[in-house]
Formats: C-alpha cells, structure tokens, sequence
C-alpha cells in the first residue's frame, strides 16, 4: 500500500487509509506510538494512559503519601522584602 507525505502546516503527514486503520482498531484520537529503526518508521496502536488522581500526582510529585508531608514541605514560606510604593494590604 502506498500514500504520499504531504505538507501539512509547518510539518508534513502521512494519510493512513481507513482500510489499514480498521485493521488495526485505530480510531480518530487514538494514541500512537512512532519508532524508527534504520530505514523504516513502525505506527503501533499505544498502551492506554492511565489516568492519575490529583493525590497520586502529588504523591508522585513530593515522593511520598500527602498524610506523611509537613506544611512546610508543600508550602514554603516566601520573603517578598518591604512594601514598595503605595500598596494597600
């Protein structure tokens, strides 16, 4: 099966045919994974992205539960120096 490389904006793509996409249970904003090995590229279909809580991206973030973190490990105290101007707190 052949296509074309097409300029697409300021990159170039490749039109896959629906044929080969049906194939392999490719759907519209699926995620693919691209490798390139001496003269050839490979499109696989990717691993699902699991989808991380808010509490598992921090954990992952301090490197620790959130129940084991000091307030001052997640919220450092900041010296802003004196007022300046006119302010009003």
């Amino acid at each position: 099966m052949y296509t074309v490389v097409q300029k697409w904006g300021n990159s170039h793509g490749v039109r896959l045919p629906k044929l080969l996409l049906d194939a392999l249970d490719i759907h519209e904003n699926d995620r693919v994974e691209i490798t390139q090995t001496n003269n050839a590229l490979t499109i696989r279909k990717a691993e699902p992205h699991p989808h991380k809580t808010l509490e598992e991206r921090l954990t992952a973030f301090y490197g620790k539960p959130l129940d084991q973190l000091e307030p001052s490990e997640t919220v450092p105290d900041v010296d802003w120096g004196k007022p300046e101007g006119e302010e009003i707190w």
